[in-house]
């Protein structure tokens, strides 16, 4: 992987940042590079927050030097190669796009200059690798978007998005597990439970599964 820019968080945190943009194989990288240190931590390492090209790390500066932590992430850096993808069968999500389950599909249309049926047809027809899960508890992060279907996220953001909404933004789609706000134009809606917070296992998905979305009618 290129080697990343490493700056400060104030004294006692360090922001690893990497040029080539989202994709599954920088993301999983960071996710191993979190794994390594956590698997062997060095004294004073506190925690990490994974990003889509960054990996942000807290530590201890009474226990861990700044410099040699550095050291450390750099020689991680140089030697560590990211897993390849998942090779089993992606999960597969019903959903039904457009009308009132996916507001913004028409208007998308319209902007991309695409039929409705075409987006629908390019957003089934890849497989997403499951980045990062964040902004909500158990909203997951999404690579894999179409060229095409790229867009910035909405002007003005929603004050209200439904539960299970199936969005896009950027070079990501997106799932949201709970009603809430949102920002990303929505396309169509699953029946999926997404988060349980009493569940053992609170999150339907982790990093790394991969996801393909199966259009359904009626």
């Amino acid at each position: 992987m290129p080697e990343p820019r490493i700056s400060d968080l104030g004294e006692s945190g360090l922001l690893l940042s990497f040029e080539p943009p989202p994709n599954p194989t920088l993301s999983r990288f960071i996710h191993l590079l979190g794994d390594t240190l956590a698997a062997d931590p060095p004294p004073g390492l506190i925690d990490w927050v994974p990003g889509l090209r960054s990996l942000a790390l807290y530590f201890d500066p009474a226990h861990l030097q700044r410099e040699v932590f550095e050291i450390r992430l750099r020689e991680l850096c140089a030697t560590l190669t990211p897993p390849a993808a998942d090779p089993s069968p992606p999960i597969v999500i019903p959903v039904r796009y457009g009308g009132k389950r996916g507001p913004d599909l028409e208007a998308i249309a319209r902007l991309l200059a695409l039929d409705p049926d075409e987006i629908i047809r390019l957003h089934t027809g890849v497989v997403f690798e499951l980045a990062l899960i964040g902004f909500a508890p158990g909203f997951p992060y999404l690579l894999g978007l179409p060229g095409p279907l790229r867009l910035p996220r909405r002007s003005t953001p929603r004050a209200w998005v439904a539960k299970g909404s199936v969005a896009i933004a950027g070079e990501l789609s997106g799932i949201y597990p709970r009603d809430g706000p949102g920002g990303w134009s929505i396309i169509g809606q699953t029946e999926w439970e997404w988060f349980d917070p009493l569940a053992s296992i609170p999150c339907r998905l982790s990093v790394g599964d991969r996801i393909r979305f199966d259009a359904v009618f009626g």
